[in-house]
């Protein structure tokens, strides 16, 4: 298995301005980004997203995701779940006010005094979720990761389009595809001393459905285009002087 860069996880909020729970999702998500869990977590722009954004979208086809939604449109839910995968997690604003028994926010553009506490509340109800998903316990009195106190992590909110997560489209079926992890594993084969035929071609298939979907019908026709590309990728670096 090839070494990607380290589990974090995504936040998409919705993108809604015609209602306060839009707001609300926005102000929670960047609570948590920014000063709650900025270490652990990654923006996902739910518009570059729905654009083709393909570096968010293989993040949140390879990482856990949160939508965090306004309303029971679900909007982030389901454009992530439609290009990616179904989010790990999923907040609806307007249900989490009911369910907790808080007042309706109001205002857009600016938050009564209720929205700011449905904000505060979401945001730590996220955060909790994120440590869920990554398995740690938040030591809440020291502000730390209680497994990683010692640790030093960047205190800064960041994108999930420069997440580094390695891509790589490769033509198959007569169609352009995305493959995440391809990069660092044609080269882990090489450095193996791996010669391009058919066995390879079988083991490169094996380790990419590791970290991507392969419809078993097509399982052929992804061996083979590995098989081309890494064919190709040799001969590239063999070139290198």
């Amino acid at each position: 298995m090839v070494d990607l860069p380290k589990k974090k996880v995504g936040i998409v909020s919705c993108s809604g301005e015609e209602m306060a729970e839009g707001t609300v999702t926005r102000l929670a998500a960047l609570r948590v980004l920014e000063e709650l869990r900025p270490a652990m977590t990654v923006t996902i722009c739910l518009p570059l997203f729905l654009a083709g954004g393909e570096g968010d979208r293989a993040f949140a086809r390879f990482y856990p995701t949160i939508a965090i939604d306004g309303c029971d449109k679900r909007c982030a839910a389901r454009a992530t779940e439609m290009f990616s995968g179904k989010p790990a997690a999923s907040v609806v604003v307007t249900d989490f006010v009911s369910e907790r028994g808080l007042d309706k926010p109001e205002g857009r553009r600016r938050l009564n005094a209720a929205g700011s506490q449905v904000v505060e509340a979401a945001a730590q109800h996220v955060a909790e979720l994120v440590d869920n998903l990554l398995g740690k316990r938040w030591d809440r009195r020291a502000g730390e990761f209680a497994e990683e106190a010692d640790a030093q992590e960047p205190i800064e909110a960041t994108c999930s389009c420069g997440s580094g997560i390695p891509i790589q489209k490769v033509e198959i079926n007569g169609q352009a595809v995305t493959l995440i992890g391809l990069p660092p594993v044609l080269e882990q084969f090489r450095q193996a001393g791996r010669a391009p035929g058919d066995e390879t071609a079988r083991e490169l298939l094996k380790e990419v459905k590791i970290y991507n979907p392969v419809p078993a019908d097509d399982e052929l026709a992804y061996a083979a285009a590995l098989e081309r590309e890494y064919a190709a990728y040799c001969r590239q670096q063999e070139a290198i002087p």
